[in-house]
């Protein structure tokens, strides 16, 4: 009995102060601003008019197909039990869906690596105040996280139950399903899983039946997008089953020629905060701009001068675009190493090594130690997001050093994931370290295996969680 109880306190201790981690974020930390506004809206609209759109003055609101249904669904129904607009309600649920994913990511640790494993993976997702931060931000990352963490374990599970037509498959789909309709980049998610699933199928010599489990289960995730495609083709006459990669309704324009200047020498999220998302509707300085983003004194003083007539009006014109095309295309002839290869790799390391601290009140450019409190909390904050990862390349390194455990093609789909999802992130303009959040899930399970004991994944095979 003692040991029983001393297996609860392992589980039910870290969970608590899990919750108590979450809830503080929501109490000091909490972020109602930008995106969250933006799905809120589309949220209230679809409720109190029916219409998938944005609020105008006066008139109906505007339909819009920027943003997938996913989470705006996922608001509507908060708003309908707690309440329109009431963000800390939806705040709470994201904390028990947050919760959730941590036993799941426990639950997968254990059946691959032992119940030590699954302690420590507990432990590792339920004080990690990286994903914890944005349960207290009503945004789709929390959701995401769930998905790709409910997508592994059910991909094991069904690996485990006979690879057949199975309720573990339909967990799958549906995972697979709700990740896509929250974000189009996670069919990428499904990419990985469905791709492991047909492996694991072939490898078992099932020959072209192990297509059928895979086919029903890329069908299930695709039926979602149906009626969304049609509402798409029925309100705008496009083709449009995903969102679009501009953010844009169509016959909006389409900012080509300043993202591609902005991507000749964007690194930071700095950049992303002061002059990405002011484009359009705020004030850009020069002084935001950093002196990589020149490369003489006469294209300083063209974006210069071009920066000035753009805040004359704050409005994103077809002519104002073209003179940010020509800057950009000079830089890009320059030094088309730079520009295709060098910066993309920069924003990459960027988005997964910065300080997580975008959530909170702590300088952008925390590396000026203007603030030196905050600078030294940053550069810590950074250190332990380093720790999580080399914590999670180790665990990688040992599982591949026992063999994978028997399981090879979870363990592959899973960094086939990661991998997919860097060469993605690669093709972005702006640099955000949330994009990079979705790697955790994935590192919590590796990690798991530093903890294990080295036959632990022998072992687990009989911890059923």
């Amino acid at each position: 009995m003692t040991h029983r109880r001393q297996g609860w306190l392992w589980v039910a201790l870290p969970l608590a102060l899990g919750l108590g981690l979450r809830l503080w974020f929501i109490a000091h930390l909490a972020r109602i601003d930008g995106d969250t506004l933006l799905y809120g809206d589309i949220a209230k609209n679809w409720l109190e008019h029916g219409v998938y759109g944005f609020t105008q003055a006066s008139v109906t609101p505007r339909p819009t197909l920027i943003r997938l249904p996913g989470y705006p669904l996922f608001l509507a129904a908060c708003f309908r039990v707690f309440g329109i607009e009431h963000y800390t309600a939806v705040m709470g649920v994201q904390t028990a869906v947050d919760l959730f994913t941590c036993v799941v990511v426990s639950a997968l640790a254990g059946r691959l690596f032992g119940r030590r494993a699954a302690i420590a993976a507990l432990w590792l997702a339920a004080l990690c105040p990286f994903t914890a931060n944005y349960v207290a931000a009503p945004l789709t990352e929390t959701l995401s996280l769930m998905c790709i963490a409910v997508a592994f374990y059910g991909l094991e599970r069904w690996r485990s139950s006979a690879l057949g037509v199975n309720r573990w498959l339909w967990v799958i789909a549906l995972a697979l399903a709700y990740a896509l309709l929250l974000r189009p980049e996670q069919g990428l998610l499904a990419a990985a899983v469905l791709a492991a699933m047909g492996w694991l199928g072939w490898s078992a010599g099932r020959g072209a039946r192990s297509a059928w489990p895979v086919a029903l289960a890329a069908l299930c995730m695709a039926l979602p997008l149906a009626p969304w495609t049609v509402r798409n083709w029925r309100t705008f006459h496009v083709v449009q089953p995903l969102a679009p990669r501009s953010a844009t309704d169509p016959g909006e324009l389409v900012p080509q020629g300043f993202q591609r200047w902005f991507r000749s020498w964007s690194i930071e999220f700095a950049s992303t905060e002061d002059v990405y998302w002011n484009y359009d509707g705020a004030e850009i300085d020069i002084g935001d701009v950093p002196s990589r983003a020149f490369d003489s004194e006469e294209q300083y003083e063209r974006t210069n001068e071009l920066l000035n007539d753009y805040n004359q009006t704050q409005d994103a014109t077809a002519a104002i675009d073209a003179r940010f095309e020509k800057i950009a295309e000079q830089r890009i002839e320059d030094d088309p190493v730079r520009y295709y290869l060098a910066l993309p790799v920069a924003r990459l390391l960027d988005m997964t090594l910065r300080p997580r601290t975008e959530m909170m009140p702590v300088p952008l450019d925390w590396w000026h130690w203007e603030h030196p409190a905050k600078s030294l909390f940053a550069a810590g904050y950074a250190g332990l997001n380093l720790a999580y990862l080399v914590l999670g390349c180790v665990g990688f390194w040992l599982w591949r050093r026992r063999g994978w455990d028997g399981r090879p093609a979870l363990a592959w789909a899973m960094v086939g994931f990661v991998i997919l999802r860097c060469a993605v992130l690669l093709t972005l303009d702006n640099s955000e370290p949330r994009y990079t959040l979705e790697f955790f899930p994935v590192i919590f399970v590796c990690s798991a295996v530093v903890f294990s004991r080295s036959s632990g994944g022998r072992r687990s095979s009989s911890c059923r969680s």
